[in-house]
């Protein structure tokens, strides 16, 4: 199985690849590879993107993606910011399928890993002891190699294939199945939008940073991501409404409401109910463990 878009850096001759890194930040690619991904956030926060889902993420988070699933982690602006105290660092391993050999997944043994990876397909966030048995494990294998990083690999996969500590992300069929140039057209218009979510942005804005009509991409933009620009829209600016409303315990839902790039408190709310299931004030009372008065 051979990468299309984002080529794995390991070497040709090994099917799977461990690394714990520290960079400025995770980078602004939309991107997708056939190997399956542990992804393990040691520090940093901002938005992140999994198949047709946009949410938060944040030190400790513990992710499996399955393969070709698009992802993307978007840090906040101050990882931008070429500041050296201000760095994200991750664990990541990534492995085929197959890493086991081709005949791995016939053996009767590899049913509940087969059941793993279709799970995974949706990409699934790792919770409780399974996160707290995988970690360590994880910073094992990015200090161990040849044999010794498939033996905790293959172990890795068997905490995975009996836990029911996972749930899933997005939609399994968020699968990449198009150009590595649609690809690139839609991280511009992730990008352009992450950097402008709070601006009134119209059709004709967004579909000229694709180089498209606004019936072209409208089409477009729902053929690959599975949702409307629109809605699309709405939830960054809800995740960055919650982000807000977790970091600030001071700040007020009104002022969340228009840093966020919405007109009105009444379609904040709104959208805010619809997307997380609480209003701003429950939301932010569920966050910080304090009695806030209802003003929703």
């Amino acid at each position: 199985m051979k990468p299309q878009f984002y080529l794995v850096p390991r070497d040709i001759l090994s099917s799977h690849l461990s690394r714990h890194h520290t960079l400025p930040n995770f980078g602004t690619v939309w991107h997708y590879h056939p190997e399956l991904e542990l992804h393990y956030i040691v520090r940093g926060e901002g938005v992140r993107f999994v198949g047709d889902n946009v949410s938060n993420f944040n030190a400790g988070e513990l992710l499996l993606l399955g393969e070709n699933l698009p992802h993307m982690w978007r840090c906040n602006e101050q990882y931008f910011r070429q500041d050296p105290n201000v760095t994200a660092e991750a664990v990541v391993v990534q492995f085929l399928p197959d890493f086991m050999g081709k005949d791995f997944l016939k053996k009767p043994e590899s049913g509940t890993i087969l059941s793993l990876y279709d799970k995974a397909k949706a990409g699934l966030v790792i919770s409780g002891t399974t996160r707290e048995k995988l970690i360590p494990l994880m910073l094992k294998s990015a200090k161990t190699a040849g044999l010794g990083r498939l033996v905790v690999i293959l172990l890795m996969l068997e905490i995975l294939s009996e836990s029911d500590e996972m749930h899933p992300i997005s939609t399994k069929d968020s699968l990449y199945n198009f150009s590595k140039e649609e690809t690139e057209r839609l991280n511009k218009v992730y990008n352009y939008t992450l950097i402008n979510y709070k601006k009134d942005l119209t059709l004709e804005e967004i579909a000229s940073v694709a180089n498209l009509s606004v019936t072209s991409f409208c089409r477009y933009f729902k053929m690959m991501t599975k949702k409307t620009f629109h809605d699309f829209l709405i939830e960054i600016r809800i995740s960055h409404a919650q982000r807000m409303l977790v970091e600030d315990s001071s700040i007020t839902t009104e002022a969340v409401c228009f840093e966020c790039g919405f007109n009105n408190r009444s379609n904040f709310f709104g959208h805010f109910k619809r997307i997380t299931g609480l209003t701003p004030v429950e939301y932010k009372r569920k966050c910080h463990f304090v009695q806030i008065p209802q003003t929703s």
